[in-house]
C-alpha cells in the first residue's frame, strides 16, 4: 500500500511557518508607530470614550459637559483668588523694591504728588514708606532696606501698642492693593496719611 501526503497538509504547516518568518522581517517592525504614538492614541481613544459617556448624562450633551467644565473652571479660579493671602509676613508685600534712602518727609512728598496725578496705588505705597522712615528715624524699626508691610505692623506695634491699630488698617489696606490686586481710591489713601498722622503724633518711647 502506497501512503500519500496532502499537499494541503504540508502546505499549511509550511505556510504558517513562512508568515512568521515574514512577519519577524525588520521591516515590519520598523512600519508600526513609535510605542509612544501607540499609547497616545490609546490615551486619547479612552479619552473621547470617556467624554461621550459623561456627555450622554449631561442635559445638552457635549455643548452641556463644556459649559459646565468653564463654570467649574471658573469657580476655580475665584477660589484661588479669594483664599490668595492678603496680609502678614507669610504673604506680605515688600514696603521697599530698592534700598531708598529718602527720608519720610520725601516720601511724603511723592506720595501727595501722585495723589494728585490720580495714582492712589502709588500714592498709598509711598505713603507707607514715609511711616517706615519716620519710625526709623524715631528709633521704633531698626533700619532696614527689605521690610514687609506685615514686618512693619507686627514689630511697631510691639514696641507702641498706641499705633497698632492704625497700623494694623494701613499696612493690611497695603497688603491688599501690592499684593492681592485691590483697586486703590482716595479712601484708601485717606487710611494711610490716618496712620502717618498717628504716627507722627504719637509719643514713641519704644518699650
Amino acid at each position: 500500500m502506497i501512503l500519500t501526503v496532502g499537499v494541503d497538509d504540508i502546505t499549511r504547516d509550511a505556510a504558517r511557518r513562512a508568515a512568521r518568518e515574514e512577519l519577524l522581517d525588520r521591516k515590519y517592525a520598523d512600519a508600526q508607530p513609535p510605542l509612544v504614538v501607540r499609547l497616545l492614541g490609546r490615551l486619547l481613544r479612552e479619552l473621547t470614550e470617556l467624554l461621550n459617556r459623561a456627555a450622554a448624562g449631561v442635559p445638552g450633551g457635549k455643548l452641556g459637559l463644556l459649559l459646565l467644565a468653564l463654570v467649574l473652571a471658573a469657580f476655580v479660579a475665584v477660589v484661588v483668588i479669594r483664599l490668595r493671602p492678603l496680609g502678614g509676613a507669610a504673604g506680605s508685600a515688600d514696603v521697599f523694591t530698592t534700598g531708598s534712602a529718602l527720608t519720610a518727609a520725601e516720601h511724603r512728598a511723592l506720595a501727595d504728588q501722585a495723589a494728585t496725578a490720580g495714582q492712589w496705588a502709588d500714592a498709598v505705597r509711598e505713603r507707607l514708606r514715609a511711616i517706615v522712615r519716620e519710625l526709623e528715624a524715631r528709633g521704633v524699626l531698626e533700619p532696614r532696606p527689605s521690610r514687609t508691610a506685615g514686618e512693619v505692623a507686627r514689630d511697631s506695634s510691639a514696641a507702641v501698642p498706641e499705633i497698632a491699630e492704625p497700623l494694623r488698617r494701613a499696612t493690611g489696606l497695603f497688603d491688599e492693593i501690592w499684593y492681592g490686586g485691590r483697586p486703590a481710591t482716595p479712601s484708601s489713601y485717606d487710611v494711610l496719611v490716618a496712620a502717618d498722622r498717628a504716627v507722627s503724633s504719637a509719643h514713641l518711647a519704644v518699650r
